[in-house]
């Protein structure tokens, strides 16, 4: 699959969001990881009180921008655990929310976490019309 951007992240560097989804995937994470604009509008997202989101690796993402620091998250099995965070408590949980900061572990979990943030942007009854749908 090809996804095109309709714009650039020079483009809305100056921009406010309710939320940011980092997607996972390698090497796309470490792409992410490698930009500094990045960081900068995930801490400015959180300085704000907007939601940060990460899937599978893009969590160490959110690490290195410190938005995990003294938080509960999960990621792809040992990608934060590799990252040597002290102040990071890894789960194994599908999808882990602290806070502002929500992140989930792979493609196996896309779901859970796509209705997670469903329900943060919406509401409960949002989530489970949708959820309703996909016959789970």
């Amino acid at each position: 699959m090809t996804l095109i951007p309709d714009t650039t992240i020079g483009q809305v560097m100056d921009q406010d969001f309710d939320m940011i989804v980092l997607p996972g995937g390698l090497p796309g994470a470490d792409y992410l990881n490698e930009d500094a604009r990045i960081h900068e509008i995930l801490k400015r997202l959180h300085d704000n009180g907007g939601y940060t989101a990460a899937i599978c690796a893009a969590p160490k993402v959110l690490a290195k921008a410190g938005l995990l620091t003294g938080r509960r998250a999960t990621s792809y099995p040992g990608v934060l655990d590799a990252m040597d965070l002290p102040q990071v408590e890894v789960q194994l949980e599908r999808v882990v929310r602290d806070e502002r900061v929500i992140t989930s572990r792979g493609p196996g979990t896309a779901m859970d976490f796509a209705l997670a943030l469903i329900e943060l942007l919406a509401d409960q009854e949002k989530r489970d019309e949708v959820e309703k749908g996909l016959v789970r």
